[in-house]
């Protein structure tokens, strides 16, 4: 499935039925009359949040979403039909947004919320409606309302509990894959992971979720490599995984590159609690690991997890302190 976090769509809601213009005439009755129904209600857009989606992919295919137009009332009193509602079906944690792309309308982030975009117009009065001691045959009747029409942006931010940041190459793919059920990219070279991947992982018995997104390069936030697109996908996590390569150079102007991304992105990022790890250790033997340990301590101002995704060195450690940073998250939410 292809992956896709940002399109736009064109909705209009349905216009109202126009009401009638009927007159009752019937043999036998002495005393006739309006009698023209009123128009039916035209159909409403709404937004629903569904379960099993994590792309917004079905909007590439389609751009346009028109609700139906009430049905017109007719004579002896009938009211025409309400049109069909039409409702757009998006992932948890999707962000509706107005044409300029930066008024937000709604954030859908529950699961069956829905939000009504654009009302439907209500139909017209019939002739009948009219009827009144000084006009008892009136001859008009009133036409529908029209509908809403706009153009509103999508933009899908994932819903996870963790989220794994680094620069490229830093093992990110790797550990998802190997403490989850995804299976991401992997291979030798940068920018493997072109969009984000989600993952559940299991330890000492409780669940949680991890996204991994593309790394990040010095000038991401100007939009430098893949640029700072994918950041979003990890505002709603409640803790970072900050994996710096083994294989770098410079571990400490490493940790400082993403740090300062993160920084200049905002978004809450700068302040959501952050585990460092060195990841790839098994490429390293004693002496190198512990300088470059100890000088990724002394850039971050914590000792990091030391850890290898490809022999599960350090991942249970890894793992718990991430379920221990979301259940004491989860924690503060339940009791604020």
């Amino acid at each position: 499935m292809k992956f896709l976090d940002e399109t736009k769509v064109y909705i209009r809601s349905g216009d109202g039925g126009a009401g009638a213009v009927s007159f009752r005439r019937e043999k036998f009755i002495e005393f006739g009359g309006p009698d023209g129904g009123d128009g039916g209600r035209g159909g409403d857009v709404w937004v629903e949040a569904v379960n099993g989606l994590n792309t917004l992919i079905d909007f590439r295919y389609q751009q346009h979403f028109k609700a139906k137009t009430g049905t017109h009332g007719m004579g002896r009193n009938r009211t025409g039909a309400g049109g069909a509602d039409v409702t757009l079906k998006v992932p948890v944690g999707t962000q509706i947004f107005e044409e300029d792309s930066e008024t937000l309308i709604v954030d859908m982030v529950a699961e069956g919320q829905r939000y009504r975009l654009a009302a439907g117009g209500n139909g017209g009065f019939g002739n009948a409606h009219f009827k009144s001691a000084t006009n008892q045959a009136p001859s008009w009747a009133n036409p529908g309302l029209e509908g809403e029409e706009k153009t509103v942006w999508l933009r899908l931010k994932l819903i996870a509990d963790a989220g794994l940041v680094g620069l490229p190459n830093a093992g990110k793919s790797t550990f998802l894959a190997a403490c989850t059920r995804a299976r991401p990219k992997i291979a030798n070279y940068p920018f493997t992971t072109l969009h984000p991947n989600l993952g559940v992982a299991t330890i000492d018995g409780n669940e949680f979720i991890i996204a991994d997104i593309p790394g990040l390069i010095e000038g991401a936030h100007e939009g430098v490599g893949i640029g700072d697109r994918f950041l979003g996908h990890v505002e709603r996590t409640r803790v970072l995984l900050h994996l710096v390569s083994a294989q770098e150079e410079d571990v400490a102007k490493a940790y400082k590159t993403v740090k300062h991304e993160l920084i200049a992105y905002g978004g809450g990022l700068e302040d959501k609690p952050e585990i460092v790890a060195l990841s790839q250790i098994d490429v390293l033997d004693e002496d190198e690991l512990k300088v470059k340990a100890k000088a990724l301590a002394k850039a971050c101002g914590e000792q990091p997890l030391l850890l290898s995704a490809a022999t599960s060195k350090g991942m249970t450690e890894a793992l718990r302190a991430l379920r221990t940073v979301i259940v004491a998250a989860k924690s503060g939410e339940e009791t604020a």
